[in-house]
């Protein structure tokens, strides 16, 4: 397994434009939240299972991300639990922010950092909030 700081090198190669950062800060945690908002819709176990699995991979890369990741997925799962409708508005949402994650990538000249590696599909929100840990003088 790979450190986190060589993911967030890796994945950051793709993601230098300001117009493309600024695109994944939106669309990154709208598309976590649909995704979660599918598998809600599906059952809300298979929600927790995802989270769950997902969690452990981010536990491989640090423990400090991994705590703040859970809760991040913890308030997506409760703002999920309270909507009335859920998989239509979830598809929409992943439609839209796929969308402008493609617009930024285009904006940028590079093409997802996914296509290269599945797991960067998972690096997406943690990068985001490596910066959050950054800015904030924590270590991950």
């Amino acid at each position: 397994m790979k450190p986190v700081d060589q993911w967030f090198d890796e994945y950051g190669e793709s993601h230098r434009n300001p117009v493309n950062k600024l695109l994944h800060w939106i669309c990154v945690p709208l598309i976590t939240f649909s995704v979660l908002g599918v598998f809600w819709a599906i059952h809300p176990v298979v929600a927790f299972v995802v989270v769950g699995l997902a969690l452990g991979f981010y536990l491989m890369l640090s423990w400090r991300l991994a705590s703040v990741m859970l809760l991040q997925s913890l308030i997506m799962l409760w703002i999920l639990s309270i909507m009335p409708q859920v998989f239509w508005p979830c598809v929409a949402i992943f439609v839209l922010a796929w969308i402008g994650q493609f617009i930024g990538h285009y904006v940028e000249g590079k093409k997802p950092s996914f296509f290269q590696d599945v797991q960067f599909l998972l690096i997406g929100p943690v990068w985001l909030m490596g910066f959050v840990f950054h800015r904030l003088g924590w270590r991950y």
